[in-house]
């Protein structure tokens, strides 16, 4: 039988993704089974490299509803949920254009790394602020929110994206901005999984220096509880051009907790830099330290040959969103770093800029909230009832560094009113859930009297 005929669940493959799809035992096809967390190894694998192609793709994937559906840009998803096992696969990787236009507008595909993109900026002195590693993909997190090493001075990524263009359900293509096709444009924007596939970013970039601070401090707390509200108070209350993440891991017993400092400041003086991170200096004794001026591309530079990704089984994570680190969150963060059990728990600024946009600008909805913490790892019961015991504490959660499903984990990834116009909005563009296996959003059964109450 021809390759173009070969049937996926008795289905022929479309002439025109002929040459776009791999099975198992296909070269190329190993790539497509691990993720950056996780292991799986789809029915077929669709690699479009044109738009109409995914036009097609997501037709395909209509007719096959019975099967999983996972959308694929740079694989780095803590969940895992863009590979599948014996489902279908649209990898967008290949659409990875970088295109900077006159001004600072930047068009981006869904596939680029925002290593390339950091590094296609850099020479026009530009920037998008945009996670803390250049290989994550720009399609899932610019669908999600972006929290990234400038947000406490440039907000989230999605403050700065200013179109997308999305392939819906139906399988048509549809621009959306802040002046059409609003109510999309606005779900994209924290949400975007459950609308599209969205094929094209137009960014909005800002400047950029030179070169910026960036700092390594070993932090070796004796009360790692107060260090953590002594730390919350004072990334707070620095200047905004000061980001900063923590990462910590449950020490052996008898030995002292290590606790990891990565800090930007985004500022061209060295003097300047090692002002702003003077508070920091008084927090805890330090078991090392470093500071450096460097490109902002050098902090998401990429490995010679690309990244290697070899994920496998079934990951877990966890994510909360606070105000503020206070003495209720450090005390329940202490207990859990106290467990036996292994794992890596991170707190990320966000704050600052980030509250500068309405809550309801957006799908993504915690503007409030000056840290997000996450927990990479653990899965035993311990750990697990010390981060359920943590849950009421947050305020809401982040959909990329959580592992668990269900309706409760949407009620915290979203505010009310957002979840309600999200679901009557999923019943305008995608009633039938088409894009269902990452953390679906059920369509409002009667979106016409939801919309009119919002």
């Amino acid at each position: 039988m021809p390759d173009h005929l070969y049937p996926f669940r008795g289905d022929p493959i479309p002439g025109a993704l002929a040459r776009r799809v791999l099975f198992p035992g296909d070269p190329g096809y190993p790539r497509y089974t691990s993720g950056y967390f996780r292991g799986a190894r789809p029915g077929v694998v669709v690699r479009p490299e044109s738009i109409a192609e995914v036009q097609e793709a997501v037709r395909f994937a209509a007719r096959h509803r019975d099967v999983p559906l996972g959308l694929l840009s740079g694989g780095h998803g803590l969940s895992g949920r863009s590979l599948n096992d014996d489902g279908i696969v649209i990898a967008v990787d290949a659409l990875n254009e970088i295109t900077v236009s006159d001004g600072n507008r930047v068009r981006v595909g869904p596939g680029a790394r925002w290593g390339e993109v950091a590094k296609a900026l850099a020479p026009h002195r530009l920037a998008i602020t945009a996670g803390d590693h250049g290989g994550v993909g720009v399609g899932g997190l610019a669908t999600t929110a972006g929290i990234g090493w400038f947000a406490r001075r440039r907000g989230l990524t999605i403050d700065h994206l200013r179109s997308v263009d999305v392939v819906t359900a139906d399988g048509e293509l549809v621009h959306a901005s802040a002046e059409e096709n609003t109510d999309l444009f606005w779900a994209v924007r924290g949400a975007g999984a459950n609308f599209g596939v969205v094929v094209s970013f137009e960014f909005e970039a800002h400047p950029v220096s030179e070169r910026v601070g960036f700092a390594m401090l070993a932090y070796v707390p004796d009360d790692v509880a107060a260090f953590l509200r002594a730390w919350g108070t004072t990334i707070e209350n620095a200047d905004p051009t000061v980001t900063g993440t923590l990462m910590v891991s449950p020490s052996r017993p008898g030995s002292p907790a290590v606790v990891q400092a990565l800090i930007v400041v985004d500022e061209h003086d060295p003097d300047t830099v090692v002002d702003r991170l003077q508070p920091f200096a008084a927090l805890a004794p330090m078991a090392d330290q470093s500071v450096r001026m460097v490109p902002y591309a050098a902090l998401l530079d990429l490995p010679a040959g690309g990244e290697q990704q070899h994920g496998q089984g079934e990951p877990r994570g966890h994510a909360g969103l606070v105000r503020h680190l206070s003495t209720d969150v450090a005390r329940g963060l202490a207990d859990l770093l106290a467990s036996r059990s292994s794992f890596i728990l991170s707190i990320r600024s966000a704050g600052g800029a980030v509250a500068d946009h309405p809550t309801d600008s957006a799908a993504y909805g915690w503007r409030d909230a000056n840290f997000l913490i996450a927990m990479l790892g653990g899965g035993t019961g311990e750990v697990e009832q010390r981060w359920a015991d943590l849950v009421p504490r947050f305020e809401g959660m982040y959909l990329s560094f959580e592992t668990d499903t269900g309706p409760d984990v949407l009620a915290r990834a979203f505010p009310a009113g957002h979840l309600r116009r999200l679901r009557a909005l999923k019943a305008t563009w995608d009633p039938t859930g088409l894009f269902r296996d990452n953390f679906f959003i059920a369509p409002d059964s009667d979106p016409a009297e939801l919309v009119a109450q919002l």
